[in-house]
């Protein structure tokens, strides 16, 4: 709900930066008493995401309007900001309050310059006119883009905590370059068993390449794409339909499962086959260990 008017706009615009900062002590005190994570209002520092995520490409994306609420970084690593750009110091608020007052006066901005990761927008030049249109209840802004393409996407949802995690799912997408459109299901719900799983794929591909040699055609390795893609074809998808078929599956992603099982499988069995006999004796080794505990 946009703040009230009292027709005065510099007034108006003192009380819209303490209201800001009002809020913002608010906010700090409600994630200390429910024991939230300490960065969660932190703003995103641009240069440490696109390290993590892993650059590829970008490209002028022209002028548009984008939602504020998804605007959570900045590219300067300015410091007088929160993720949800109330302001975190005094020092802003000269500069502020006279965006605030040409704002309330209906003075036209110009269009804040921003780079955009996935579902995210870092702000280049422009926070102030973030911060106050924010304050001011607006929820879109005029800006000029610049796409950034990553190895892997960022959601709104995006921590800084997060980026060491990103940074294993960047690591092992370039270990195992799989079709993007297999990427959404080859996702362990613990980000740091990655790492685990590209380890395994790896193995099955040196096996892979054991058992089919060269490249007919060049005499040549197969190279990582084409191994990654076997794996997902050969390997992932008809285990995963078998472990659903024999309800296996469990809790968590289908990953999760091909991972606990086929460590159970090599436990057991010391094989690294599947079939449906492999499967019936492991589900009888579950069954097993349950009738006993």
């Amino acid at each position: 709900m946009p703040p009230r008017s009292t027709g005065l706009a510099g007034a108006d615009a003192q009380d819209d930066f303490l209201r800001a900062r009002r809020r913002l002590a608010l906010s700090r005190l409600r994630r200390w008493l429910r024991r939230e994570p300490g960065d969660i209002d932190h703003i995103l520092p641009f240069e440490e995401v696109v390290t993590a995520l892993g650059r590829l490409q970008e490209r002028d994306a022209g002028l548009q309007v984008i939602p504020l609420d998804a605007i959570v970084g900045t590219v300067d690593r300015m410091k007088g900001f929160d993720r949800h750009f109330r302001p975190t110091t005094p020092q802003v608020r000269r500069r502020w309050e006279s965006i605030a007052t040409a704002m309330r006066r209906g003075e036209a901005m110009p269009p804040i310059d921003v780079y955009r990761i996935g579902e995210v927008y870092f702000v280049k030049d422009g926070h102030h006119r973030v911060s106050v249109a924010r304050a001011l209840g607006r929820h879109d802004i005029d800006a000029r883009v610049t796409e950034v393409v990553t190895r892997v996407g960022a959601h709104r949802d995006l921590l800084r905590a997060d980026l060491p995690l990103k940074s294993h799912e960047r690591v092992f997408f370039e270990r195992v370059p799989l079709p993007a459109a297999a990427r959404e299901r080859v996702r362990p719900s613990n980000p740091w068993d990655y790492a685990k799983l590209a380890e395994g794929i790896e193995a099955w591909g040196w096996r892979y390449m054991q058992e089919h040699g060269a490249r007919m055609d060049s005499g040549q390795p197969i190279d990582r794409q084409e191994l990654a893609r076997a794996w997902y074809e050969e390997e992932y998808v008809p285990v995963v339909t078998m472990l659903r078929d024999a309800g296996m599956l469990g809790n968590g992603t289908e990953a999760d499962a091909y991972m606990r099982i086929g460590t159970e499988r090599y436990k057991l069995l010391r094989t690294h086959e599947w079939s449906e006999d492999v499967l019936a004796r492991l589900r009888a080794e579950r069954l097993g260990r349950r009738a006993t505990d």
